[in-house]
């Protein structure tokens, strides 16, 4: 018996939620507007997606995630540095997330109630995607003696995640010069060997 719904249906039933989320918000979309945007019936939808919006949501998080990661690894890999590495990856991140709608989608207070609960039951697999993408490389560092001896990647990687959304979310109207003082003082001497 062929499978319920292929790889490819999954994605089109993604693209549709990314589409609708940004359109609509996160806390107005329902299955419904995103079948529709699929051109997919609600049947085919709920068989592909079992957890429903809430898996959704976290489909297009992740997705978005694993976008960025790709080019943080290429950045990580091309830094001289480790404060560099942290300052310039730490940058594009707020930038990338700024720059996209959909994830942005997910920054409005409307969604707060609506993501958090997708995300909270995801944050261990988000951040276990992030440590995969960038343990080679502070485990390089670390060998290297260039991170402080004391601390562990996934600790590290759960700072900068954190340090990362706050700057998303409560941005302080810095320059990128400002901003890149503000991370050369404050969050570089937590990470880099002195």
């Amino acid at each position: 018996m062929p499978p319920a719904t292929t790889d490819r249906t999954r994605e089109r039933i993604i693209d549709a939620a990314e589409e609708c989320f940004t359109r609509f918000g996160v806390a107005k979309t329902t299955v419904e507007d995103i079948a529709a945007a699929a051109r997919l019936s609600r049947a085919t939808v709920y068989r592909s997606v079992t957890g429903g919006r809430d898996e959704l949501i976290l489909a297009v998080v992740l997705r978005d995630l694993r976008r960025f990661l790709d080019r943080l690894a290429e950045r990580l890999r091309a830094e001289p540095s480790v404060p560099e590495a942290v300052v310039e990856g730490t940058m594009d991140a707020v930038a990338y997330v700024r720059a996209r709608p959909a994830i942005a989608a997910f920054l409005v207070p409307e969604a707060a109630g609506h993501m958090q609960a997708a995300v909270a039951q995801g944050a261990e697999h988000l951040l276990a995607v992030c440590c995969e993408y960038v343990r080679p490389h502070f485990d390089l560092a670390q060998r290297r003696r260039m991170l402080r001896p004391d601390i562990e990647v996934e600790g590290t990687v759960e700072f900068l995640f954190r340090i990362i959304t706050s700057l998303i979310v409560m941005d302080r109207g810095r320059d990128p010069d400002a901003q890149r003082r503000f991370l050369h003082t404050y969050v570089v001497p937590v990470i880099a060997a002195p």
